[in-house]
C-alpha cells in the first residue's frame, strides 16, 4: 500500500508565497511522473505541473515564471514551489503520481490535498 502526502498549504496574501511537499510511503521501489493538480470551486481539477524523471517539466500556462516542481527521489517526495501567488490560485492542491512496487509493476496513486488560499 502506498500513501501520498501533501502538506504546506494554508493562507497566504497575494504576492506571496508557498511551497508544498508531497511524501510517498509504503511499498516503493521507484517514483515514476509525478504531478501537482488543482481543484478550484466549482471547477474541474486541473494539472498545475508534472515532472517525469529530472529534466521533463510541465506548466500550466497561467503558472509559468511563478511555479517549480521539483522532485526529491532519495526522500521518494515532490515539492511545488509557488511564488507571486494570486487569488485564482486558490484551491485544493493534489499530489498525484506513479508509483512503481517493484520492477514490473506500477499504480497510479493521489494524495488528500492541501488547501491554499490567497487572500488579504
Amino acid at each position: 500500500q502506498v500513501q501520498l502526502v501533501e502538506s504546506g498549504g494554508g493562507l497566504v496574501q497575494p504576492g506571496g508565497s508557498l511551497r508544498l511537499s508531497c511524501v510517498a510511503s509504503g511499498s516503493i521501489f521507484r517514483l515514476g511522473a509525478m504531478a501537482w493538480y488543482r481543484q478550484a470551486p466549482g471547477k474541474q481539477r486541473e494539472l498545475v505541473a508534472r515532472i517525469i524523471g529530472d529534466g521533463n517539466l510541465y506548466y500550466l500556462e497561467s503558472v509559468k515564471g511563478r511555479f517549480t516542481i521539483a522532485r526529491d527521489n532519495a526522500r521518494n517526495s515532490v515539492y511545488l514551489q509557488m511564488n507571486s501567488l494570486k487569488s485564482e490560485d486558490t484551491a485544493v492542491y493534489y499530489c498525484n503520481g506513479a508509483v512503481w512496487s517493484d520492477v514490473t509493476s506500477v499504480d497510479e496513486y493521489w494524495g488528500q490535498g492541501t488547501q491554499v488560499t490567497v487572500s488579504s
